[in-house]
């Protein structure tokens, strides 16, 4: 997802790192995240070439995947087993078990580590989330019912009961169905609702639910497949990369400020709330 993570990663380890060409692809999830796959799959391929240049691999043997999708995430680290994934809260949440998961770096945008989701509705037309039962919602983080119902909600509600859920692929798209009325309330995460004042609703809107704040996720490995020692340096890595000239590109691209390793502990209330919503 960043191009230069890996070319600094490069830099800092020996021509027979562990990152060799028969390890598993990094997966990268993305989940209702504001970068296409087509753009994410180009900045991951011109990351690889420069770490194979900078560490010495030939060229075409490192290799990443890029998806959008829960369910293909999902899919994805069954399939290839990776040692680290970059991935939404959710599925590091729903995967942590299966997968020895635990989380390398965090990231900082627009100076937070945290974020706030939020539903929004026209102005005026809903009181509270109480009033919303039964009622149509859109939104892409809705690609994650679980993670919505159990973090989100704090598993007050379940989704897929409570609302008539209805997913979409782009933000903006389900707020101009909001303006048309064609959608009773969307849920956006930090990002998308701070983007809210640029597209000129004609009905303006509010929020009728914001979230506690819950922690961003970045990078996570998985425990067992990796060793104590690569763990340390990609996190090391990962920690100077939008200082980094080319770094600093995909950090934008991202609206990452950026990177910092972070103890796993930071997200024991998270896990807890989790495993209560079981």
């Amino acid at each position: 997802m960043k191009k230069s993570f890996l070319m600094l990663l490069a830099s800092l380890l020996s021509p027979v790192s562990a990152f060799a060409a028969a390890d598993a692809p990094i997966i990268v999830c993305y989940p209702g995240g504001p970068v296409n796959a087509k753009d994410a799959n180009a900045a991951m391929g011109s990351m690889l070439r420069v770490v194979e240049r900078v560490g010495q691999w030939p060229a075409g043997s490192l290799n990443s995947i890029f998806t959008a999708k829960a369910d293909e995430c999902r899919t994805l680290m069954d399939d290839n087993n990776p040692k680290f994934v970059i991935t939404s809260l959710g599925i590091f949440l729903e995967q942590r078990d299966k997968h020895h998961l635990v989380p390398l770096v965090q990231p900082t945008i627009k100076g937070r580590t945290s974020e706030q989701y939020r539903i929004v509705a026209q102005q005026g037309k809903y009181g509270s989330i109480t009033e919303l039962k039964g009622k149509t919602l859109g939104g892409t983080v809705l690609d994650e019912p679980e993670f919505i119902g159990k973090i989100v909600l704090a598993g007050k509600y379940k989704p897929d009961t409570y609302f008539q859920l209805q997913p979409t692929n782009q933000a903006i798209r389900a707020l101009r169905s909001l303006d048309k009325g064609e959608l009773d309330a969307v849920m956006l995460n930090e990002q998308q609702y701070n983007g809210l004042a640029s597209l000129n609703l004609k009905a303006p809107v509010e929020a009728v639910f914001t979230s506690e704040e819950i922690p961003l996720m970045g990078m996570v490995a998985d425990s067992k497949l990796s060793t104590p020692e690569e763990r340390t340096r990609l996190g090391n890595a990962l920690a100077g990369m939008c200082s980094d000239a080319e770094g600093k590109k995909l950090c934008e691209l991202f609206g990452v400020d950026t990177f910092a390793v972070v103890e796993p502990s930071q997200y024991d209330a998270m896990v807890k709330l989790w495993k209560k919503g079981k």
